[in-house]
C-alpha cells in the first residue's frame, strides 16, 4: 500500500497570498447586485471602434485562407508590425534601431512579460521594481506575480526623480512611468519623464512607460515618449494600447517597443503564454491604426468636454461647502481623483467609501487604496472615470455622488 508523504488539501500556491487581490471584479459584483448603478470607476470609453475594423474582419473571414487559422509569426504578422513600427517611428518619435516589437494580448500582458523577463535574484534578494504612487492596480500584481518587490515612492503627482533615485538598491531592475496616468489623469512633462530615463540609463535600469492613454490629452502639457530620447532604445520598454483611444478593450490587443536584448527571453514567455497574436485581431489592430489619431480626435474632444464637466460639478460643491477637491490637475486619461476633507471623513477610507457609496446611493467609483493611496494622507480618495457616460449620465452620476458623499460625512 502507498502511503502518503503528506496529507493536505490541494489548493493554491502560498505565494498567491501576497499578491494583491484584483479590485474590478469585486466592484463589479456589487455593481451587479445592485440595479441601477451609475458606474465612474471603469477604465473604458463609450464609443466603439472604427467602422474600417468590422470591414477588415469581414473582408479577412471572407478571403479565408489558411493563414487566417494557423499559428502565426511570435512577434506579431509581418503587416501588423510594420504598420506598429511607422506608427511609432512618426507619431512617438522612437529610437527602433536597437529596438524590438512584439504584439500582445493588451499591454497588461506586455507588462507581465517585462517583468517575468527582468525579474531575477538568488533567493531572499528578490528584484525589485520601483513604481510611483498612485501606482496602477495591475502592474503591482505583474511585478508580485513575478516573485519580485514592487518599491513604491511617494512624491506627488509627478514623480520626483530624486526620490526614484533614493530609492535604488542593487537589487532595482527597473522604474515604471504612466503618462497620461492612471489613476490620477496627469500629464507627466517631458523634462521629468527624460530624467527618469537618464537616471534608469545610469544606473542600468530598465525603463518601463506605459503609454496607454497617449492620446488622451486635454491641457497644455503634451504626451512624450522617453523612447524618443536619443541612446534610450538600450534600456527603454514602450507599452502601447488599441484598448483606450480605439475603443477596442474586448479585442485585448496591445504592443510594445523593447530592448532588443530581451527579445529572446520574451520568445519564451510569448511562445509559452500566447503562442502567437490571434491572427484576425491582427487585421483589425492594422484597421485601427490606419484610421489613426485624426478618426479619434472628435471622440477626444468630446471626452475634454466631459472633464470640464466633472471639474466644474467638484467646484459648484465645494462652492456649497462640501469638503472635497481634485488631487491633481487631470489634464490627461479620463480620470480624476477625488479626496474628502480627512478632519470631516474621520475614520472613513476610501474602500468604505466605494463600497456604500454603490450599496446606498447607486454610483461606483473605485477607492484610493486600490491606488496605493492610504486614507490618512490628507483625507480617503476616490478614483473617478468620466470616459463610460454621457453627459446626461455623467450629470446624474456626479449628484449621486456627491449626495452620496455628504450623507456619509454627515
Amino acid at each position: 500500500m502507498i502511503q502518503p508523504i503528506a496529507v493536505h488539501t490541494p489548493g493554491p500556491a502560498r505565494r498567491l497570498q501576497a499578491v494583491l487581490s484584483p479590485v474590478i471584479p469585486e466592484l463589479a459584483a456589487l455593481v451587479r447586485d445592485t440595479p441601477g448603478t451609475l458606474s465612474l470607476a471603469q477604465g473604458m470609453v463609450d464609443w466603439d471602434p472604427p467602422e474600417s475594423v468590422a470591414v477588415a474582419v469581414a473582408a479577412a473571414l471572407a478571403a479565408g485562407g489558411p493563414e487566417l487559422h494557423r499559428y502565426g509569426a511570435l512577434q506579431g504578422d509581418p503587416q501588423l508590425l510594420e504598420t506598429i513600427a511607422a506608427k511609432l517611428a512618426a507619431h512617438n518619435r522612437l529610437e527602433l534601431e536597437g529596438a524590438a516589437l512584439l504584439v500582445t494580448a493588451g499591454s497588461n500582458m506586455a507588462f507581465h512579460a517585462v517583468v517575468q523577463a527582468i525579474a531575477e535574484g538568488p533567493p531572499g534578494e528578490p528584484s525589485e521594481v520601483i513604481l510611483p504612487l498612485p501606482y496602477y492596480f495591475n502592474h503591482v500584481m505583474a511585478v508580485q506575480l513575478a516573485g519580485a518587490v514592487p518599491v513604491l515612492v511617494e512624491g506627488g503627482a509627478i514623480p520626483d526623480p530624486e526620490r526614484l533615485a533614493a530609492a535604488i538598491t542593487p537589487r532595482t531592475r527597473a522604474i515604471v512611468t504612466v503618462s497620461p496616468n492612471n489613476p490620477s489623469g496627469v500629464v507627466i512633462p517631458a523634462p521629468v519623464l527624460a530624467a527618469i530615463n537618464r537616471l534608469c540609463g545610469l544606473h542600468g535600469l530598465f525603463h518601463i512607460c506605459d503609454e496607454a492613454y497617449e492620446l488622451f490629452v486635454h491641457g497644455r502639457e503634451p504626451h512624450w515618449s522617453a523612447g524618443s530620447l536619443p541612446g534610450s532604445a538600450a534600456h527603454t520598454v514602450s507599452l502601447h494600447s488599441l484598448s483606450k483611444a480605439y475603443g477596442m478593450a474586448g479585442w485585448r490587443l496591445g504592443y510594445m517597443a523593447v530592448p532588443a536584448a530581451l527579445l529572446p527571453a520574451l520568445h519564451k514567455l510569448q511562445d509559452t503564454v500566447l503562442i502567437c497574436p490571434p491572427r484576425l485581431t491582427q487585421h483589425a489592430a492594422r484597421a485601427a491604426l490606419a484610421a489613426g489619431p485624426a478618426w479619434c480626435a472628435p471622440r477626444l474632444a468630446g471626452l475634454a468636454g466631459r472633464r470640464q464637466q466633472l471639474l466644474d460639478a467638484v467646484a459648484t460643491q465645494q462652492a456649497q461647502g462640501l469638503p472635497v477637491r481634485v488631487l491633481a490637475e487631470p489634464d490627461g486619461a479620463f480620470y480624476a481623483l477625488l479626496q474628502l476633507d480627512g478632519a470631516a471623513a474621520g475614520s472613513l477610507s476610501g474602500d468604505t467609501l466605494m463600497r456604500r457609496l454603490v450599496r446606498e446611493h447607486r454610483v461606483a467609483a473605485l477607492s484610493g487604496e486600490s491606488f496605493g493611496l492610504e486614507a490618512g494622507c490628507g483625507g480617503p480618495v476616490l478614483r473617478l472615470s468620466y470616459g463610460m457616460l454621457d453627459a446626461a449620465d455623467l450629470a446624474e452620476a456626479l449628484d449621486r455622488l456627491f449626495r452620496g458623499v455628504g450623507a456619509l460625512l454627515a
